[in-house]
């Protein structure tokens, strides 16, 4: 877990859930191969989350849409996207039973790759609750971005 001073300058959150405001916040940054416009298509490719991020059992649409349901480790989340502009900036709050997951992206060009930055501020309705959770929430965003990154490293774009 990383400390909320961390969080990237150029990272918009929203009101009142900012990473000091959280109980759990995560930051980490990669440069992967390809321009900003297929590392975001890659990540708003909903239709394909269920094979490649881990835990994701199923999501409610086949196209990346401003509201839409994902069944993630076991829980039911509904997710609202707070910022979507191509291809540089992605954000979403994630509503589960007892968790508030924010999720944000910053990218930018880096070179021939893309400099991605991806931050998450969880919040818990019980503090209670979240600390039972904290393990568990690290170890799934960290393999969230692990999963992420490989599939941002690995896939490569189609042939011209």
């Amino acid at each position: 877990m990383h400390v909320p001073a961390e969080s990237h300058p150029d990272i918009h959150w929203p009101s009142g859930f900012s990473p000091a405001e959280a109980h759990g916040f995560h930051h980490v940054q990669a440069v992967v191969p390809g321009p900003p416009e297929r590392v975001f298509r890659l990540l708003t490719d909903v239709a394909g989350w269920t094979g490649w991020i881990p835990g994701c059992e199923a999501v409610s649409t086949p196209t990346f849409t401003r509201t839409f349901e994902v069944l993630w480790s076991g829980h039911r989340f509904e997710v609202y996207v707070g910022e979507h502009v191509p291809p540089r900036r992605l954000g979403w709050m994630s509503v589960g039973t007892g968790v508030r997951l924010y999720q944000t992206y910053l990218l930018t060009e880096a070179g021939d790759g893309t400099e991605i930055v991806a931050e998450s501020a969880v919040r818990a309705s019980l503090p209670k609750t979240f600390d039972t959770l904290s393990p568990a929430w690290v170890e799934r965003l960290d393999d969230l971005w692990h999963a992420q990154l490989t599939r941002l490293t690995d896939e490569r774009p189609p042939s011209a």
